[in-house]
């Protein structure tokens, strides 16, 4: 638990975090073992989450995963979708849905991401922090074992709970890297000697290590000083954004109250208990307001209903609830400030929506191959050799032909006579445009290629041809 200070002063008790001592120095959150409904369904739901999220990387559909974010190789599977690098305008398009969706879930629902879906909540809240309850007990006794010297009971138990700990990185390490690089070279990894692919093994070794980091020792210091999402809740959130929030109205004056006394009248329901403060996992008193440092994770809201049913008042006091509904009694949703991001966030839809249906199946890139201008040949012929990148955007297997336009000109491509694309595919090949020298009129003239596909055009692309004069 942060060091207790009930009584700050709401001018500048934001000027300080919780988890920091005056002297600089880490406080240590030892948050208390939380039970209660909003608990019980965070629990199940985090369940749902973490069995999608490793699951995911073993979905395949027709052969590919369901999800890959290749960012070595440039190529992003979503839901099945396959985007390349020529794709990039549609993935801006989607991350700027991603982005309005964001800012639009935040102006209404706070941070509800942040307690309810955020992995770093579920796996620090659901899996470590578990964890550490079952093996070092609640924050006194987890506090208590720390400040004790190193003894046979330390020891054992330490050592027990960072195993653990090491285990489940490396599973959440090797689960990145499978939506990284597809679980099947994740697979050829793990089967083989390190030495056989030295940069995957330590790829494995560096994300485990930066999880174990993460959840073993930083902790909320992820959410509170490197995740940017707390720090534009400010400008994101108003008046009437709904959060976990203390009904100070209905809460003040605090003070300690007896159950069924008569001189209950005159005071607020808020018993100043601390619960509050003491199973916030980043140390916080929500009663002061909306903070950064806030999760959303509801620990406060049901170790307040808690205290609320013992002495016989109505639960809510901490509840999901906006400023403007807590001053004023109403709540207002649809204001002009969010019906103005769901006409942008529709707008955006639309247009992605236009561009993936009109985007191209087959697209080509063709470049000239570096280092190389022209070739002679001995039966009079010159040559220049280029670079061809087709990639099948398609479920089906496709055929295309690559033709000149140019007169006197033909292409011969390098190990085959058409070009076969599998389906949602990359190809990678050579080929060479080759001209007769003695047609040859200038050192450099402009061709135009055209692909062709069951014999219809579908692209057509201009390069140069280069050739000496003689």
């Amino acid at each position: 638990m942060a060091k207790k200070n009930p009584h700050l002063n709401p001018e500048t008790f934001r000027d300080a975090l919780a988890t920091v001592q005056d002297d600089g120095k880490r406080n240590w959150v030892y948050p208390k073992k939380v039970k209660g409904y909003f608990y019980k369904y965070r629990t199940y739901f985090s369940w749902l989450l973490l069995a999608i999220l490793f699951s995911g990387p073993f979905i395949i559909v027709d052969g590919r995963p369901w999800l890959l974010f290749n960012i070595f190789e440039r190529k992003f599977i979503i839901f099945g979708a396959v985007f390349w690098p020529q794709d990039t305008y549609l993935l801006i398009f989607l991350l700027l849905i991603f982005f309005v969706f964001i800012i639009l879930f935040t102006v209404v629902f706070g941070r509800v991401w942040c307690g309810w879906a955020c992995p770093q909540t579920l796996f620090m809240e659901m899996v470590f922090r578990k964890i550490e309850y079952l093996i070092e007990g609640d924050s006194n006794q987890q506090r208590a074992l720390n400040e004790q010297s190193w003894n046979q009971e330390k020891i054992t138990k330490k050592t027990i709970k960072f195993v653990i700990f090491a285990i489940i990185s490396l599973l959440i390490g090797h689960l990145v890297m499978a939506y990284l690089i597809g679980i099947d070279q994740v697979m050829t990894i793990v089967s083989s000697p390190p030495t056989e692919n030295m940069a995957g093994f330590v790829g494995l070794l560096v994300f485990s290590g930066i999880f174990m980091f993460v959840f073993a020792w930083f902790r909320e210091q992820a959410c509170l000083v490197v995740c940017p999402y707390g720090r534009l809740q400010g400008v994101m959130l108003d008046n009437n954004s709904i959060n976990v929030m203390y009904d100070y109205v209905r809460g003040e004056p605090r003070t300690p109250i007896r159950k069924n006394a008569a001189d209950n009248i005159d005071k607020g329901d808020c018993v100043d208990c601390n619960l509050c403060v003491q199973v916030c996992p980043t140390g916080i008193d929500i009663r002061n307001g909306i903070q950064m440092e806030c999760v959303n994770c509801t620990a406060c809201i049901d170790a307040c209903d808690e205290v609320m049913v013992k002495v016989d008042r109505p639960t809510g006091l901490i509840r999901y609830a906006s400023e403007n509904s807590i001053r004023q009694g109403f709540q207002k949703l649809l204001t002009g400030r969010v019906k103005s991001y769901i006409v942008v966030l529709v707008l955006l839809i639309v247009v992605f929506v236009s561009l993936i249906v009109t985007r191209d199946d087959i697209s080509a890139t063709i470049t000239r191959f570096p280092g190389m201008t022209y070739q002679e040949r001995e039966d009079g012929m010159v040559t220049n050799l280029y670079q061809i990148t087709l990639i099948n955007k398609t479920y089906e297997p496709q055929e295309v032909e690559l033709k000149s336009l140019a007169e006197g000109i033909g292409v011969e491509i390098i190990g085959a006579q058409h070009l076969i694309l599998d389906a949602q595919s990359k190809f990678e090949g050579r080929f060479f445009l080759v001209r007769d020298q003695d047609g040859v009129k200038v050192n450099q003239e402009k061709v135009e290629l055209a692909l062709f596909h069951k014999g219809e055009e579908i692209d057509l692309i201009e390069t140069n041809f280069t050739a000496p004069i003689k």
